[in-house]
């Protein structure tokens, strides 16, 4: 059977920081090189980033195509149409691939009955905060998703990044544009409605540059929280438990106290609530730090914390605001 040809989409905007490590992963891999394109969709890059690229090597099997919108969505959906290869593979400028990538995602796809597979995201820290951030995001507590937390193959709801064979954006159309986050979530969500799966591996490697402040991190959860409920008006039922829980923990801290104005027996359950949730960071925090370095510790509560109230908040702001029909 002919090696499959491979296109490689990457949306980027202003990544001259990252853009000749996440792009010379790509043109690095020991997947045949005459078999792999690369199309780049980037959002008017107002630094390096373009200079970057044309200056590597290898980039003769590299296209870079305006994206004006400057949304992930709209450079993906302008970019997939023009690719050649039967199987596409998403990378996001801050991701580095290993090596082995775009060969252990072939093989998954045509071995297995998914039409997206993809691996872990494993952030990295380059900061103390920035460390804590990295080593949270991989705890059931922050984002219990398997792509998050899991070890182990299995078929599930959504993946990081991505790989699929071309035809299934025949079948399910291209990424969502009315969402400026979640459009990965929605995809998947369409691709499983149509009866297809999707499957995580561990196979599959990756390493990511996530937020390295505290500041940074809150504005991301809430933006991710706000376009939560978008998508969730759009597709009701791909609703998870999940996905309720920081923006009830919100709630919970704001409204205990208006409960307690009106009737003071309700402070006790109040104060067993943050309580609770209290324990729980501190669990959660000292399992993570045994796990990646007790000088994560002091950070950790704080930044478990942030999590949930930037992403609860961001929830809620969406839902309760009033949108002209």
């Amino acid at each position: 059977m002919e090696t499959p040809f491979v296109t490689v989409v990457m949306p980027i905007r202003n990544e001259a920081a990252f853009i000749e490590r996440s792009l010379g992963a790509v043109l690095a891999q020991d997947y045949p090189s005459d078999r792999v394109e690369v199309l780049i969709a980037d959002g008017m890059s107002e630094d390096q980033t373009r200079a970057i690229i044309a200056s590597m090597p290898g980039t003769d099997r590299v296209q870079v195509i305006d994206n004006p919108e400057r949304i992930q969505s709209f450079g993906l959906n302008r970019i997939i149409p023009l690719a050649r290869g039967e199987i596409i593979i998403r990378v996001d400028g801050h991701t580095i691939l290993e090596l082995d990538y775009v060969r252990q995602c072939v093989d998954l796809l045509l071995n297995t009955d998914a039409a997206n597979v993809g691996g872990a995201m494993n952030p990295v820290g380059t900061t103390r905060i920035g460390k804590a951030i990295a080593a949270a995001g991989k705890s059931a507590f922050a984002v219990p998703t398997a792509f998050h937390v899991s070890q182990k193959q299995q078929y599930t709801d959504t993946v990081y990044l991505g790989a699929w064979h071309k035809r299934i954006f025949d079948q399910v159309g291209l990424y969502n544009t009315e969402l400026e986050v979640n459009e990965d979530y929605e995809l998947n969500y369409r691709i499983r409605r149509a009866g297809n799966k999707i499957l995580f591996s561990p196979r599959i490697h990756s390493v990511y540059y996530g937020r390295q402040t505290l500041p940074a991190l809150a504005r991301q959860y809430f933006r991710y929280g706000l376009w939560k409920v978008h998508t969730l008006r759009q597709h009701p039922r791909s609703l998870k438990l999940r996905h309720v829980i920081a923006p009830l923990f919100v709630a919970g801290l704001v409204i205990g106290p208006l409960l307690v104005f009106l009737n003071p027996v309700f402070l006790s359950w109040w104060l067993f609530g943050i309580g609770v949730y209290l324990l729980l960071n501190a669990s959660f925090s000292m399992l993570v730090a045994l796990r990646d370095g007790l000088g994560l510790l002091p950070f950790l509560p704080f930044v478990f914390l942030t999590l949930h109230l930037a992403w609860g908040s961001g929830f809620w702001v969406e839902l309760l605001t009033v949108r002209k029909a």
